[in-house]
């Protein structure tokens, strides 16, 4: 989660809401990223999305499951598609996202037995830490500084 972090503060450096993402296969990580939709004018840009991508790649194939995803905020509804077509095994991450969080604060896709697919889950990793890298972003978006900057 630590490296999640880190991942979050280059995303706020770079202007970009601060979520860092990191998949990690036995030990060792394969996919990283964080959040770039203002970066690469892509709406489908979230720290998760980036992560799974780079890990594909790394294996060089879709399925990703004997990986787990660690992320600084709950993923969204689209984040929770892509981690449930990548077949990812565990997701691990900070804080609860009660605006869009489609893993247990607004929806539970990643447990519904109607899906192929189901994901372990394990929340409030570095919670407090995770939620204070947005509050301080988005104090700094609310005082007109770029990238929350403080």
């Amino acid at each position: 989660m630590k490296r999640c972090l880190e991942l979050a503060g280059e995303a706020s450096d770079a202007g970009e809401v601060p979520v860092g993402a990191v998949v990690v296969r036995k030990g060792v990580v394969i996919g990283e990223g964080y959040n770039r939709r203002d970066l690469d004018q892509d709406p489908t840009g979230h720290a998760e999305v980036v992560a799974l991508r780079a890990a594909g790649k790394t294996l060089r194939r879709w399925r990703l499951d004997e990986c787990t995803l660690y992320v600084t905020l709950e993923p969204c509804i689209q984040c929770c598609g892509s981690i449930l077509l990548s077949r990812i095994q565990r997701l691990v991450y900070g804080c609860d996202d009660p605006k869009a969080g489609g893993v247990q604060s607004l929806y539970s896709l990643l447990e519904d037995k109607r899906l192929n697919h189901r994901v372990d889950v394990t929340s409030g990793v570095m919670a407090e830490e995770c939620g204070e890298v947005l509050t301080r972003f988005f104090e700094g978006l609310r005082r007109g500084r770029k990238g929350g900057e403080v």
